[in-house]
């Protein structure tokens, strides 16, 4: 077994293990915005260890790009789509006013 296919392997344990570890922290919570933090582990570390694992399996080419460029939108877009599904729980809840935000 090379260096290589070694870091791979433990890259994509790595990734599924945080995975699979917030899945089971979000099945164990009751409290649904305590349950929505456990999402931020699989958007900012999961994907992109299981990305580097891809890339680095697949080599310089089209597809790595396409791999590095979904896990960099997932680590935009990630943040704030867990901050408006949040607040728009609040809102329905009634805990924040219904008006946008200024």
């Amino acid at each position: 077994m090379s260096v290589e296919s070694l870091l791979i392997q433990v890259l994509l344990f790595a990734g599924v293990a945080v995975a699979v570890l917030s899945c089971l922290g979000a099945l164990v919570v009751d409290d649904f915005y305590t349950r929505l933090h456990f999402i931020t582990p699989v958007t900012s570390l999961a994907a992109p260890l299981i990305g580097l694992s891809l890339a680095i399996d697949n080599g310089l080419g089209l597809t790595t790009a396409m791999i590095v460029f979904i896990v960099f939108l997932l680590g935009i877009t990630g943040p704030q789509l867990e901050a408006a599904t949040g607040r728009a729980a609040a809102q329905r809840e009634g805990i924040i006013p219904k008006e946008s935000p200024e």
